[in-house]
Formats: structure tokens, sequence, C-alpha cells
């Protein structure tokens, strides 16, 4: 309010002026303008003191406070321009920046944006999608008839052709109203039981992928798509510096708040705190500035992050992820032949580790028991022992592990997460909260048949308190089956929130009572009615309230409830990312998931991290234990 530019110009001036600079004049004035106050006050400095602020700014500023505030002081469509040309000159293309930019954007930012830019050659990168670019209707109106011809065609041109037919699916998301979009994803997911999202990871791969995931996750909520963009700029070792600029920049005066509702929702804190412990000096200061305020402040009503979160649990209970295993049975499969090859592989000085790879690696499981018979039969010998006797190391522990029961690796991993001195609380909750009451029955018995006790007491020995009872709880394989009860669930959502209220340990044991006894069809449907119930997501409730291995027992169960791939994706990172590899960890989840849904934990992982779960083993390991993790892996993302 009470705006002048010509009393700007002058003090930016003064801030400039003689030996030094007053960068927290500018960067006071520059982040409490408008944009459009900003080209004013450029104009200004040019009639008052005949020169050109932004070169003005550069020559005293430097590093990246002079970009951002330089980036600040640039006109939106300028500034967007900018970004794109950054992005496509010299050698390599920045893809990322353009589909980010691209997607993002409604039809008049996009035409302005190449007005401003004023070169051909603009789209160059992404020619498939540039008829459509800027031509999306934004009128809101929705046909009815439309909207399942679009969700057919777009079934069509995916998952029900070999191949994919690229062209339908830019034609459709690329110029439909967000509106009508919405109610065309709910068809698609009717139809093909499975989010366009899962569709789109599936059928395409590459920089296209991107581009219409971006394109998708704006259209469901622009503000969580960069939530999602900024969080990844900041996390892990290094701050991608261009991006939080220019999302910072972009979204300052659009949709800042509801962004940072939306970090908060997901990340469990505020984006102005994040931004605090990732940048420093005036550099810091003027993105805080931009951030507007700090979320942990401002107490815990958010509504329209409610209104993501239930939206996202809708989506949840919706979605019937196909899983695709990253390991299939071998064709033409010989049991006799792979236990001849295995044992001269084995015979004599030195050991043919490659040979031993290559059978064990490619073969599945069911198979792998075959040969062990067929090893024993034909010579007389344990496979196990012998394995273990010419092996060493990660490799030894990585092909046993492959080479064993599905329910004997379980039980052994539940053993090894307990013997000792510590306890790896971590293991035992994955195992526990991720397999099906099968998998714990057998579990349980391969426990008693190896170990000569029961997996219950082995607990209840290395465990205690509410922490026992949740794995106790677990451990029984009876948690119930089948789809969402939704009266139940409406109940059950009560019964969570009035918990929330009540003494500590009252609260951990209705949790407990429910969490781990319905179904996760049931589950998805009670925290989505949590969050109509509190205006809260129950991730939140669970992250605030609770500590220790309760807290992250439950956590993992609503993790695995809302998206199990991802909960493991996030598992593989954190077992390989930063100064040394959690090995058991990362053992026990190739080997665990290579023939269930390792292909979907892969696609969650690239998406979620900007790099995939293939270049993360191969940076993170070496030797033959890599190249077997590789081969299980089952390709380059």
């Amino acid at each position: 309010p009470d705006f002048d530019a010509s009393a700007d110009a002058e003090t930016l001036y003064n801030a400039m002026k003689g030996i030094g600079s007053d960068k927290e004049a500018i960067l006071d004035l520059v982040t409490s303008r408008s944009n459009a106050q900003r080209q004013e006050i450029i104009a200004a400095y040019k009639c008052s003191f005949g020169k050109d602020l932004i070169e003005d700014l550069k020559y005293e500023l430097t590093g990246k406070f002079e970009r951002l505030i330089v980036s600040l002081m640039r006109s939106r469509a300028y500034h967007d321009a900018k970004e794109i040309h950054d992005a496509i000159k010299g050698a390599g293309t920045n893809e990322r920046c353009l589909i980010e930019v691209l997607a993002s954007r409604n039809n008049t930012q996009i035409h302005e944006m190449v007005a401003a830019y004023k070169d051909g050659k603009l789209f160059c990168h992404f020619k498939k999608a540039d008829d459509v670019l800027g031509t999306r209707d934004e009128s809101g109106v929705v046909d009815a008839d439309l909207v399942e011809q679009d969700a057919q065609d777009l079934y069509a041109a995916g998952e029900e052709q070999w191949g994919t037919d690229e062209a339908k699916f830019i034609m459709i998301l690329g110029n439909r109203s967000v509106t009508h979009l919405h109610m065309v994803f709910d068809a698609y997911e009717k139809i093909a039981e499975m989010t366009i999202e899962d569709s789109i990871k599936n059928e395409l791969s590459g920089d296209f992928e991107r581009l219409m995931l971006a394109v998708v996750q704006c259209i469901r909520s622009v503000p969580m798509f960069f939530a999602k963009r900024l969080y990844k700029s900041m996390k892990g070792l290094g701050t991608a510096d261009n991006t939080l600029i220019r999302i910072m920049i972009s979204r300052s005066e659009i949709d800042m708040l509801d962004i940072r509702e939306c970090f908060r929702l997901r990340y469990e804190k505020s984006l102005y705190n994040m931004i605090k412990d990732d940048t420093s000096g005036d550099y810091k200061r003027t993105l805080l500035n931009l951030c507007g305020g700090d979320d942990d402040l401002a107490g815990e009503f958010f509504p329209e992050a409610a209104q993501i979160a239930y939206k996202m649990w809708e989506l949840s209970a919706m979605t019937k992820v196909q899983l695709r295993p990253s390991v299939r049975p071998t064709p033409d499969f010989d049991p006799a032949a792979d236990a001849q090859a295995l044992r001269k592989a084995m015979k004599g000085f030195g050991t043919d580790e490659d040979a031993i790879i290559d059978i064990v690696a490619h073969r599945s499981n069911a198979q792998r028991q075959e040969i062990r018979q067929a090893f024993k039969s034909l010579l007389g010998r344990d496979l196990m022992k012998d394995l273990k006797s010419e092996l060493s190391k990660n490799l030894e522990r990585l092909i046993i592990g492959l080479m064993l029961t599905p329910a004997e690796f379980n039980a052994k991993m539940m053993r090894k997460a307990m013997e000792g001195a510590g306890t790896d609380e971590h293991a035992l909750i994955e195992i526990l909260v991720t397999r099906s009451n099968e998998e714990i029955q057998a579990m349980n018995a391969a426990y008693q048949d190896a170990y000569k006790k029961t997996l219950e007491e082995a607990i209840q020995s290395d465990t205690s308190g509410h922490f026992c009872r949740i794995l106790v709880s677990l451990v029984q394989g009876a948690r119930e089956e089948g789809p969402a009860d939704v009266e139940r669930a409406n109940a059950d959502a009560q019964e969570l929130a009035d918990a929330c209220n009540a003494e500590s340990d009252d609260m951990e044991m209705k949790f407990m009572s429910i969490l781990c006894t319905r179904s996760f069809p049931h589950l998805r449907k009670v925290f989505q009615e949590f969050v109509r119930c509190t205006n809260k997501d129950i991730e939140q409730i669970i992250k605030k309230e609770m500590s220790g291995d309760v807290k992250n027992a439950f956590y993992a169960i609503v993790r695995s409830v809302k998206n199990q791939p991802s909960y493991f994706a996030d598992r593989l990172y954190k077992a390989m990312k930063g100064l040394g590899t959690d090995d058991r960890a990362l053992i026990r989840i190739m080997v665990s998931r290579s023939e269930v849904d390792l292909f979907n934990i892969r696609k969650e992982f690239k998406e979620t991290h900007d790099e995939s779960l293939h270049e993360f083993i191969q940076g993170d390991t070496s030797g033959d234990y890599r190249k077997t993790l590789l081969i299980l892996c089952g390709g380059e993302d």
C-alpha cells in the first residue's frame, strides 16, 4: 500500500551509492513489492538517474543473492523465458526445468512467455507436445459424454494395447479443462482399476513419462506439485538453487500459502524451516521473506491441505495397483543342468562367481528350490553349505538369501534383527507390517523349525511396552481381509479422532486395536474419514503425538496402507543415502520384493528422488555384490 515508485528508486540508488552496498535495504524493499510495482521502480530509476537498475544490481551484488534479487526484478514472462533459455542453451538440456515450467503455467502465462522469448526454438526439445502448449480449455465446462470417451481413449492408448499411443495422451492431457480432467481421471480408475499416474509409469518412459506425470500432478494440485519440487531441491546433500529460486519467485504472488500447506502436509515440516536449515546469509533472508511465514508457528488448521489429504486417501481407496516384479521364472528351465553348472563353478581351486550369480539371480524362488533338491539328489551335497564355504561377505548373504524360501528368509531376517546386543526395530516393523497373513504364518512355522522357539516368544523377550504389544498383534497373522465397510469405517475414524484427546497410553492402545487388525482397504477408508472428522491427516497426528518405535510402527502401517511400493522406495533410499550403506536392509528388500513389486518400487523411487534405484545401487555398492543387486533391480529407469 502507499506505493511510491520514485521514492523506492531513490532508496535503491542510495543503497548502492559509494563504496559497498546496503544489502538489507535492497532485500527488504524488493521482497515487499509486487512484480508489477518492481517494473514501475525500474522505469522510475531510469527516469530519475538515467541508469539501468538491473545492471546496477548485478554490479553491486554477487552469487546466489544477486541471482535471486535480479530475477525478482524481471517481469514474470521474461523470467520464465530466461529459465527456458538457460535450460536449453549449451551442451546439456535441463529437462526437469522445462517440464516444471511448461506443465504448470496457464495459457496466458505460456503465450506471454513465448512473446518474451522471441525465438522459434523454444519448444524444440518437446516437439510432440509443442502443438498443445497454451491451448488448454479454460472454460471449466464439462461434457459428461466426453468424460467417458476420454477415459476409454486413454485406456485404449496405453494399458489395452502393446506400445503406447503417445499422441492421444498429449491431445487429451494437454487440451481438456482441469475440471474435465479430474472427472476423466476418476472414470479412468474405474475402467483400468489403477490411477492414471500408475498407467503412465507403466506405459511411458524417460522425459516424456516425467512430462506427462507433471501435467497430471498439476491437474490434481499445482501447489502439491510445487511442494514436491521444492522439497527435492533441498533434500540431501547440496541445494538445487536454480530450482529453489525459480519456484520461490514464480509462485510468491500466486499460491505460496497453498504450497506451504501442502509442503507441511506431505513432509511434516514447514517450508520456512527447511529453507532456514538449507541456506544462509542475505540469500536466506530474501527467500524467507518470499516464503512469508513459518507454518510450524501457525498452528494445525490447514483447510487446503486437509482437502488434498482427503482426496489423496480417496485416490488410494479407489486404486488397484498392478504389482509388477523385476525377476520372473526363466523359460526352458532345467534344474539338473543348473545344479551341475553350480557344482562346476565351485569345484577345484577358486570360484566362478559370475556363473553362480547368472544362475541364481535369473531364476525365480520356486526354480531355486528345485535346484536345491536337484543338487542334493544328483550330487549328494548341500548346496547352501557349498555356497557358504565358497562365497563371502555381502555377496554370500545376498546369494544365500535368494536361495532360501521366502518363509525361511523372513524368519532369518527376524532373527538377525533381534540377535546380539542391539535390536533393529525398523527391520521388525518393515517385515511384520508388509507381509500378508499367509506369509506371516509361514514365517512363524519356519522360525519355530529353525530356532526351536516361537517368534512371539522371541519378540516378547527382545522388546517391551506398547511396541512389543504392536509386534505381537501383527505376528499373529490375523489381520482382517476384504473391502472397506463404510459404516464401520466412519465409527473407526471417530474412535481414532476421540482417542487423540485421550491420555498417551489410551491413545496408543486405541490406535493399535484398529491399525493392527483392520484390512488395508478398510483402513484407507478410515483414514479418509479421519481427515473429514479432524481436518488433519493421520500421518501428521502420528508424527506429532507419538514417539519412538510406537510412532515408527504406526507410521509404517499408514504408509503401507497408502502406497506400499512408495514405503519400500523410501526404505531403500534411507538404506543407501549418506555415508555407509545399511546392507542388511538393502538385501532384505531386494530379495523379498524382486518377485512381488520391485518394478513398482523402482518407479516410486525415481519419482520421489529424481534418481533411479539402478543409479543409486551402482553408486553405493561394488563388485559381484553390485552386479547381483543390479540384476535383481531389473533395469535402469
